[in-house]
């Protein structure tokens, strides 16, 4: 129980736009899923740290992933948490609750569905590692294309998986990676100031806000013509929601405003049934 509570907790604090699909789901998919989400928040708060240098990023997200395929399906809950209670130690001041804890997202996770939960953990702490070895050097679309694959669109297909292991329900894979772009996309563009002053720039070369608007129009465009196709199951909020919040966080930005307002979020859900 206690755990269960602090997923909720954590999920709550670092996710606006998924707390509240996941929240809504069936008592064994949110679990899985929450946890699933934590993990790769975890990975990506180390991408993103701006007091972790690019040597010590990369060196945690290189050092994450043998570890957990060493633990993958063997040993005690409490062993495998102190091996992550150690790698994570000389870092216990300044990584966030959701990072230090992913140990406990993992073991959350039901037995059945968990190797690809703990693979797709592994396999997003390398993407990672790449784009800070590389200095997130994106210089044309096919680039973006990379790393927003590596950051969304794979948590997309790993979405789908544990969809079809709840119950069957196949869901179509590419519009899954377009959707992931689609919200990435929205995200650069969000944070585009952010970015900037830590010298990182997700802009392939010579683009403007206008290219990155039209990237991002286009994915989510896609995505949604594939949502339109879903079986008519009722875990279809799950995408409608972050979808219809992200193009509204798109005309947002456009507008100048930033992000969407908490009246703006709570009518755009309530029209999601």
């Amino acid at each position: 129980m206690t755990l269960h509570v602090d997923l909720t907790r954590v999920l709550k604090e670092n996710s606006r736009t998924f707390f509240i699909p996941i929240a809504r789901l069936p008592a064994r998919l949110q679990e899985t899923v929450a946890s699933a989400y934590l993990c790769m928040r975890a990975i990506d708060e180390i991408e993103d740290h701006p007091g972790l240098d690019d040597s010590k990023k990369a060196a945690l997200l290189h050092g994450l992933g043998p570890i957990l395929q060493a633990k993958i399906g063997v040993g005690s809950a409490h062993s495998d948490l102190a091996e992550l209670d150690f790698f994570f130690s000389p870092y216990h001041a300044i990584l966030p609750e959701v990072t230090l804890r992913i140990g406990d997202w993992l073991l959350n996770v039901p037995t059945d569905i968990a190797p690809r939960v703990w693979d797709a953990t592994i396999a997003m702490a390398e993407r990672m590692a790449y784009w800070v070895d590389n200095h997130w050097q994106i210089q044309t679309e096919a680039d973006l294309d990379g790393y927003t694959f590596s950051v969304a669109g794979a948590v997309g297909l790993l979405i789908c998986d544990i969809w079809s292991w709840f119950d069957g329900t196949a869901i179509d894979r590419m519009c899954a990676i377009q959707f992931g772009r689609g919200l990435q996309a929205v995200n650069i563009l969000r944070n585009r100031k952010e970015d900037t002053e830590r010298g990182i720039n997700f802009f392939p070369a010579g683009w403007t806000d206008k290219e990155m608007f039209q990237y991002a129009r286009k994915n989510l465009d896609l995505a949604r013509a594939g949502v339109a196709s879903m079986p008519k199951s009722s875990f279809k909020y799950f995408v409608e929601i972050p979808l219809l919040l992200a193009e509204g966080t798109l005309k947002a930005i456009e507008n100048g405003v930033g992000k969407l307002s908490r009246e703006q979020v709570l009518q755009i859900v309530g029209t999601v049934t």
